[in-house]
């Protein structure tokens, strides 16, 4: 038993590494035809996966080794990050993901924990993207608790949603939130304080006195500013993590699962159905507030064209691709729909097309998402796949 036990884990360590080989290969490749070879390659990859049957060994690791899959994606992607220091746009491609997974997060905990649906998630991250440019410009506020402050004020902004969305279900609420999105970036729109259509600039941000938008210089070498952001990008992103696995395996977690499956079953056993919907509409908002923030102060920038309903969708997109009420589905499809329509050009104009032809395919064929069921099942809270 021991004996494979070790196996099973080194059978995981080599499938992370293969799986972080391929992410740097993908960020390093330059040309469409790069790009398609990776593609035929991870086709490939998989199909032999299921042949041989890896699954079930690497399902024992998981159990066995729980820590095991989230130390090895923690320095998976320090590693990426040290193989790209001086790449300006590879570093900022992970920072995205990096912090698109954080807003995921948010959406997953009202998505798939508590059924709660929200299309508006853009403008979430919109809120927090402009109480950081806000907030950095006019006052003296620490940029790091910006990024907090940006956080509360989605959820409290969004606090203005709940009544129509505890009164509203299925695609009744998905209108509530898509209106709300629309309003938000025409309130952007027609704003001079906030800019209007030109947008805000947003200073540079700054931790006790370290400009991270300056490059760094060891000796000779000097490091691209954006591995400063990726390494708080996955500073936030590890800690939003662990927030939502604290939050499914909790007495909270378990009573949300059960407003989700059955509103009525959730009465009778006297789980308050508006107050489990209302902590999962308000931290996911919070998660997804916090993201904007700091892609804001990454970014320098925001307007309101950044924040539309397409941009939502694209979140949408990753929980479904990911599978809903999975977080670690989120990380892997939001390097494959962010990082793929950057590598294939040819394709930008049409991105938006195929995020909605993705989430209509997912659904109707692949609900659980990206996660074969057999692996998922022994990930806890595999009830909301």
């Amino acid at each position: 038993m021991l004996h494979t036990l070790k196996g099973s884990r080194a059978l995981l360590l080599v499938s992370l590494a293969i799986v972080f080989i391929f992410a740097w290969s993908m960020l390093h490749a330059e040309t469409e035809q790069e790009v398609g070879l990776m593609i035929g390659v991870s086709v490939v990859l998989v199909l032999a996966a299921r042949w041989l049957r890896v699954t079930p060994p690497l399902v024992t690791a998981n159990n066995a080794y729980p820590r095991a899959l989230g130390v090895g994606c923690v320095v998976g992607t320090l590693l990426l990050v040290a193989a790209f220091f001086d790449n300006h746009f590879a570093l900022l491609l992970i920072c995205t993901v990096l912090l698109y997974s954080i807003a995921g997060f948010g959406l997953n905990i009202q998505f798939g924990y508590c059924g709660v649906l929200n299309f508006a998630g853009a403008a979430f991250f919109g809120i927090g993207s402009y109480t950081a440019a806000v907030l950095a410009e006019h006052t003296g506020t620490p940029h790091l608790l910006i990024l907090f402050i940006g956080g509360v004020f989605a959820a409290l902004i969004g606090s203005l949603l709940i009544l129509p969305v505890l009164r509203t279900r299925g695609h009744y609420a998905a209108l509530v939130t898509i209106a709300f999105g629309v309003l938000f970036k025409t309130f952007l729109e027609v704003n001079d304080v906030l800019g209007g259509p030109q947008g805000l600039r947003i200073p540079r941000m700054n931790i006790f006195g370290w400009e991270l938008n300056e490059n760094i210089t060891i000796g000779e070498t000097e490091i691209s500013f954006y591995a400063n952001y990726a390494v708080l990008s996955l500073i936030l992103c590890v800690l939003a993590f662990v927030l939502v696995r604290r939050l499914e395996r909790s007495w909270i977690g378990v009573s949300m699962d059960v407003v989700r499956t059955d509103e009525i079953a959730a009465s009778v056993f006297g789980i308050p159905i508006a107050r489990m919907k209302i902590i999962a509409f308000t931290l996911g908002n919070f998660l997804v507030g916090i993201a904007g923030a700091v892609y804001g102060l990454l970014t320098s920038y925001v307007a309101p064209n950044n924040f539309t309903f397409a941009d939502s969708l694209i979140l949408v997109s990753m929980v479904l691709l990911g599978g809903i009420g999975n977080p670690w589905g989120i990380l892997p499809a939001a390097a494959i729909i962010l990082i793929l329509p950057e590598k294939l050009q040819f394709i930008q104009e049409y991105r938006f097309l195929l995020y909605g032809i993705l989430v209509i395919a997912i659904l109707l064929f692949r609900p659980a998402g990206l996660l074969p069921r057999s692996i998922r099942s022994y990930f806890p809270g595999q009830s909301k796949a």
